[in-house]
């Protein structure tokens, strides 16, 4: 491989970095004024209706929200992903509180999908192709409790489907050790509106963070 084609576009990106153009930290926003929002609790069981046909929520962390939202809704029959916080115990948490590891919630999405189109099941094996459960309050770059990985279950059925998801890929003897919880879904806060598609709001600055905590890279090397 060519050496200077793979670094030239870092190298751009490190030029525009030295010249202040933004500020990166983990999957948090550009260094300024922080918008104070108060995030709201929502049902994730609860899904409306899109053109008349019935929709369903899953709820899933995979480290940074903003990577794991880009990448479900690539996905066929998925119809909209939210970035929020979930499974911890602080009422109405903000971004603040969550990335400083106090308050128990780790980052996650609400996926509303159709589930004539794509099944739970195919949700539970895309979201493993798109994380690494070998770490423990890990995700990549991202160090923490927020940043564990995680499937929440709402119903008896999620919670088969996705913990013999789980265990089949613990039998296959392709990792050690997973150490994404499957645990039943906890009140889901919907994060504040400067997080919900950021990827395509500061696709510079999501692109560049995307590379740079090498996501993509580790993603391949686990499951090729």
């Amino acid at each position: 491989m060519n050496r200077s084609s793979v670094f030239k576009p870092l190298r751009a990106w490190a030029m525009a970095l030295s010249a202040g153009v933004w500020a990166l930290a983990a999957c948090s926003p550009s260094a300024g004024p922080t918008p104070v929002v108060v995030t709201t609790p929502t049902d994730v069981a609860v899904a409306p209706e899109v053109n008349g046909k019935p929709m369903a929520y899953a709820l899933f962390a995979g480290g940074c929200f903003w990577c794991i939202e880009a990448d479900f809704e690539k996905l066929t029959g998925v119809v909209e992903v939210e970035s929020g916080y979930t499974a911890g115990q602080t009422r109405q948490p903000t971004y603040e509180q969550v990335t400083a590891g106090y308050t128990g919630h780790t980052e996650a999405v609400r996926v509303l999908y159709d589930p004539s189109q794509v099944s739970y099941a195919q949700l539970v094996y895309y979201f493993w192709l798109h994380i690494d459960p070998t770490v423990k309050d890990q995700q990549f770059c991202d160090v923490g409790s927020q940043y564990r990985s995680g499937i929440y279950w709402q119903n008896e059925a999620e919670r088969a489907t996705a913990e013999t998801s789980r265990d089949t890929l613990i039998s296959s003897g392709r990792f050690s050790t997973i150490h994404t919880e499957v645990a039943p879904s906890s009140t889901f806060y919907l994060a504040e509106d400067y997080h919900q598609d950021y990827y395509k709001k500061n696709e510079l600055r999501y692109n560049y963070y995307r590379l740079s905590c090498g996501r993509d890279a580790r993603v391949k090397k686990l499951w090729g």
